[in-house]
């Protein structure tokens, strides 16, 4: 067993139970710990003298928050680059900050937005300047200030819950409800923190809207023949357009001035209304650039000349205004400047997924519905299991047979990730359960913030893997890991361990349809009464049934096998995924990226909530960076990755070069030349998978003197 202690002193109590975030002091040196309970995230503000936190009202902030205090200092030094918005007393910006900043304030009342892994508010009084590099930023005062720290936490549940009935009109009702839960219906909605979780939805005897649940008046309908099929597709375009959902002849948006858009094409309703809700997203992203935050960014220059569009105009105008101005415009006109989409959901029209819509919707996912039927797991042959099996007598099966699993394969679509709603194991796409997000909602705020690791290997031949995995989780010195390593458990070990509450459960062995193979025999998971682990990979043959079982016991997502996994393969994936888990991706961000690595990747599928991760410390979102040599230099594709707190609308802005725009977060990567040296500085800012040749490595392993 290994265990990294954390550094910390213990958390300052504020009000609230429970505490979502917690203030504390590192022992190392003078500053303070923000620390977000619920979604393991951390971030460090680092002082020039010790401080002493006094909890304060959260109310004296413009913003909410969670919990605040009061710090004495006369500067703050943030550990990464991130975004700083500078606010006057009256909420105007000032000021927007990035790398290689300098911007300076006479005496006055301010406010400083820090975009990090939590949401940190800064207020004082007093002369501020704000200074970055590539590395760090610092925040400086003229002389000692009280400094107001607030926070709040990014995890967010639904306010109430709707019943419904199986009919298809009451079930229009209840989702006309999902958009009571936007925090606006401005163009700032496209902001990930302000589009609320949609209420929940439960099958009943009749239809019951709880009171305060009320949807804004934007006189915006959809007008959908009454079946589940057009009603689930349409659903997260209702929510982010706040329309009315009602019975229709044929499917259209309609508005109050009488403006109408047809959603039956030659395209297809699902196409339609995918176009729709992009193209709606993306305009609003670029509105909202003249309002609340002005920033530079870079899809507005992008199409902004080839547009018809007022958008200082398009801002101060009605929600019904800006769509039917929006959808005036061809999609081609913007179809190259959209992000690529996070998410597509494949949801079987049946009225017991009427409870996953909440959920669907809330990742603002593309919805289709699926036409075709599992098929019997004989029929379902993948050539890396061919390959591998044909010369290897070493796997990890103990006799599993997965014979009784039926698969289904959906349809490619042009997202970052797959999920499938419905009966059946998918391939290529995550299997997304209500169970899995009901566990995530009743997720508990972590007692001391430590990040608990449980790592188990119940076979010596595989010791090799959790060698590898023992190093590097809890590598990250700027967090608290808390991990654990135990060997060959017996079925009463391990079944405690199944039960001790976790961040992560990393499995080493073997599985089959009896169980987990034990020293003494085998452990069912479906006998157990509680999961702790809120997160699992488990590294073993045909797992999927007993990670099904996990989440029905507690857990929220898990990386689980199909089918049998060679030894050798099994160990590069469960190191790779070890690697991605650790730097803070999303469990489905991991898993696709660790299958572009392996031959036996396609054996791999995720059950649960595939946007769960560990922990992030610093300001930017998970990223790949693919490197090509070029005769004068090298071309650089960065690609970022969903979290937590990056999702659909969110901003960034890449520390390279002269870049000085902010880029809508996106899948689609984006590529930059440069120098050897402009290179090796870039990688160097943080630990990063790279690919180059059409291998995966790490930042910090690259020789650049070989590159």
């Amino acid at each position: 067993m290994s265990r990294t202690e954390r550094p910390d002193r213990p958390p300052v109590e504020t009000d609230g139970d429970p505490l979502e975030v917690s203030f504390s002091t590192p022992d190392d040196e003078p500053g303070l710990v923000v620390t977000d309970l619920i979604e393991r995230n951390q971030f460090r503000l680092f002082t020039d003298r010790p401080v002493s936190p006094t909890p304060v009202d959260p109310d004296g902030h413009r913003f909410p928050i969670d919990a605040a205090v009061t710090v004495g200092a006369a500067a703050i030094e943030l550990p990464t680059v991130v975004s700083v918005y500078v606010r006057d007393d009256t909420g105007r910006m000032l000021a927007e900050t990035e790398h290689s900043a300098y911007e300076e304030f006479p005496p006055g009342r301010y406010s400083l937005e820090l975009c990090g892994p939590i949401k940190i508010y800064l207020r004082v009084e007093g002369g501020v300047t704000v200074v970055s590099d590539v590395n760090r930023t610092r925040i400086e005062f003229d002389g000692e200030r009280e400094v107001r720290v607030g926070a709040r936490s990014h995890h967010e549940g639904p306010a109430a819950t709707i019943t419904t009935t199986g009919d298809p009109v009451d079930v229009m009702t209840a989702v006309s409800e999902f958009s009571s839960a936007l925090k606006t219906t401005s163009p700032e909605r496209s902001y990930p923190t302000l589009r609320g979780h949609p209420p929940l939805v439960e099958l009943g005897d009749r239809l019951q809207i709880p009171d305060g649940i009320e949807a804004p008046e934007t006189g915006v309908r959809l007008e959908l023949p009454p079946e589940y099929r057009s009603i689930y597709v349409a659903t997260p375009l209702a929510y982010y357009v706040a329309a009315e959902v009602v019975p229709g002849d044929r499917p259209r948006l309609v508005t109050d001035s009488g403006f109408e858009h047809d959603l039956d094409t030659m395209r297809g309703f699902e196409t339609e209304v995918e176009r729709v809700l992009k193209q709606t997203f993306f305009l609003d992203c670029v509105t909202r650039t003249e309002g609340y935050y002005s920033v530079d960014l870079h899809e507005r220059s992008a199409v902004e000349t080839d547009l018809d569009l007022d958008f200082e105009w398009l801002y101060d105008q009605p929600l019904a205004t800006q769509l039917e101005r929006y959808l005036q415009i061809p999609f081609g006109a913007v179809e190259e400047a959209v992000p690529e989409w996070r998410l597509t959901s494949h949801v079987a029209p049946t009225p017991e997924n009427v409870e996953l819509l909440p959920f669907v919707t809330n990742d603002l996912a593309v919805v289709r519905t699926p036409r075709n039927e599992p098929t019997p797991s004989s029929e379902v042959q993948t050539a890396a299991a061919d390959e591998f099996f044909r010369d290897s007598t070493f796997t990890r099966s103990a006799a599993a047979d997965g014979s009784a699993r039926s698969y289904v394969q959906p349809e490619t679509a042009d997202s970052l990730e797959q999920s499938w709603v419905g009966e059946g194991a998918p391939i290529g796409a995550s299997k997304a359960t209500s169970t899995a997000f009901y566990n995530r909602l009743d997720r508990t705020p972590a007692d001391d913030g430590d990040i608990g690791i449980t790592v188990v290997c119940n076979d010596r031949r595989m010791a090799d893997e959790r060698d590898v995995v023992d190093e590097v989780y809890g590598s990250r010195e700027e967090l608290p890991f808390d991990v654990r390593v135990h060997h060959d458990l017996t079925r009463r070990e391990l079944r405690g361990v199944l039960s001790a509450e976790a961040d992560l459960l990393h499995y080493i062995g073997h599985i089959d349809a009896e169980g987990f193979e034990c020293a003494d025999g085998k452990l069912d998971a479906t006998t157990l009464g509680t999961a702790g682990p809120d997160a699992f990979l488990l590294n073993a043959c045909q797992s999927y049934e007993q990670g099904s079982a996990l989440i029905d016991a507690g857990a929220i997502a898990g990386i689980v096998t199909l089918s049998d996994v060679i030894n050798s393969g099994a160990v590069r994936m469960g190191r790779m995924l070890a690697r991605l888990l650790n730097r803070g991706f999303p469990v489905g961000s991991a898993l696709e990226i660790a299958r572009d690595d392996s031959i036996i990747g396609e054996q791999y599928t995720v059950i649960g909530d595939s946007s769960l991760s560990l922990a992030r410390t610093d300001g930017g979102p998970p990223n790949v960076c693919a490197v090509r040599r070029l005769d004068d230099g090298y071309e650089l594709d960065w690609q970022t990755h969903p979290s937590t707190r990056v999702g659909m609308g969110s901003m960034v802005m890449p520390w390279i070069n002269d870049e000085n725009q902010y880029h809508l977060w996106s899948a689609a990567s984006k590529t930059f030349e440069m120098t050897r040296e402009e290179l090796r500085q870039f990688l160097s800012l943080e630990t990063v998978p790279v690919k180059i040749d059409g291998t995966l490595v790490w930042s910090d392993e690259l020789d650049f003197a070989k590159l």
